[in-house]
Parts: structure tokens; sequence; C-alpha cells
């Protein structure tokens, strides 16, 4: 299928995991070359020490799913972490959306918003392209421009049956186009892999079309820039 690399990305749902899932999917890109390094954090005691020492043994990239983990992105224990991702230019990536079911007080666009206030410079990757918030995370995009969306599950069959992405929007997705990156959940997902690069593809035919350029850059030149070859 032309995968080269992939991220091997974990996430804290309760205080005292992170750091063991870190320790795993470091170990896991360890022994599997073609596995990103990447971690995860969680806020509580120590996740500034937590993330530093991630950072120290080579992590390029880290997961964080606020709906899942159920806390807020601008918690102020958290803020030091934020910036030491920040000037260390490591891709974050976020679910903050408040798909698939909204977890009031923890998902929506305010709460990323509150943290790329206080670091603009952020590398951060919206998981879902945002969903179902799809116009009002572009508006962070582009405000932002280190802020990127990923396209996991969007425009597959799965997506478009229960949020499907407005076709307005697309002007404003083509514009991002060195912004937006491929994402897929595997194996976590209820269809086969390929389906989701065939969902991108079919944007070519839908008005206004995404060209070939952007989906090369979605499905391979983004990543790169973002995790290394």
């Amino acid at each position: 299928m032309g995968v080269r690399r992939f991220t091997g990305l974990t996430y804290a749902h309760r205080p005292g995991m992170a750091a063991d899932l870190t320790d795993f999917a470091l170990a896991l890109a360890a022994a599997e070359p073609a596995c990103v390094p990447s971690a995860t954090f969680f806020p509580e005691d120590g996740v500034l020490d937590s993330v530093r020492s991630a950072l120290e043994r080579d992590a390029r990239e880290f997961k964080v799913h606020a709906q899942v983990g159920g806390f807020d992105l601008r918690e102020p224990i958290l803020d030091a972490a934020w910036g030491l991702l920040t000037d260390a230019c490591v891709p974050v990536v976020v679910h903050v959306g408040s798909g698939p079911v909204p977890r009031i007080g923890f998902t929506g666009p305010d709460k990323l918003e509150g943290v790329m206030r206080r670091h603009p410079n952020l590398t951060a990757v919206v998981a879902h392209l945002g969903m179902p918030e799809y116009a009002e995370f572009l508006g962070l995009a582009e405000q932002y421009p280190r802020l990127h969306l990923d396209t996991t599950m969007a425009f597959t069959d799965f997506f478009e049956a229960v949020a499907p992405f407005p076709s307005n929007l697309l002007p404003r997705l083509a514009a991002l186009g060195d912004r937006v990156v491929l994402g897929s959940d595997f194996p976590n997902i209820p269809y086969p892999y390929a389906h989701q690069l065939e969902a991108l593809e079919r944007l070519r035919d839908r008005e206004p079309r995404l060209d070939d350029g952007w989906l090369r850059g979605a499905c391979w030149f983004n990543g790169l820039r973002l995790i290394g070859d």
C-alpha cells in the first residue's frame, strides 16, 4: 500500500498510565524501524518531567485525547508541557473535536484555541479534521500557521453518513493544502485501510475539486515534513 512510516499513538484515560504508555510506544518504535517514536501525556503531577523524558528519548510525535481522557487542554498543569513541545517543534496529535460523542467541558474548538493563544507556534495536528466542528477548526488553522488537520475517517462512507464534510468548506481545505496530513486510526476502523485513501481520491470528483497536488501533499509530503523520513 506504499506505507513507509506509521505512528503507534497511545493516550491515557486516567492518571498513572501515560508514562507506561510512552515506554511501550518508544519500545515499539525501537523494535520496528517503520514506527515513528511516539509518546503521550496526561494532566497529572510530573507531566512536565514525563514530556521532557520522552523528548530526550527521541519521541517525534505526541498524542492526547481530551474526549477519552476527560480533561481540558487548557488545564494550568499542562501549560509548561505545551511550552516545551512548542520549543521542541514536535507535533502533537490532538483529539478535541466533539465527535463521535461530545464530552461537555472537555471537547470543542475553544479548548484548543485557549492553548494556541498561549502557544501560537505549537505544532498541533487536529484529529478527524475536528469532526463535527469542521468550520471552527479550519478557522483555527487559518489563524495559526503551525496548526495542522488530519484526515482520519474524514470523507469515508462511515463518517459521511453521520457527519459529512460540507462542500462549501472544500475551498478552505484546499487552501490549507500544506497542513493537511493523512490519518487512518488503523487498525481500529470499521472499513478496510484502503477505503481512507479511496475516500480522499474521490475528492478529485467533487466540486470544487482537490487536485493531485493536494492529494500528494496530504498523503505524503506534509506528513514527511512533520515526522521526517
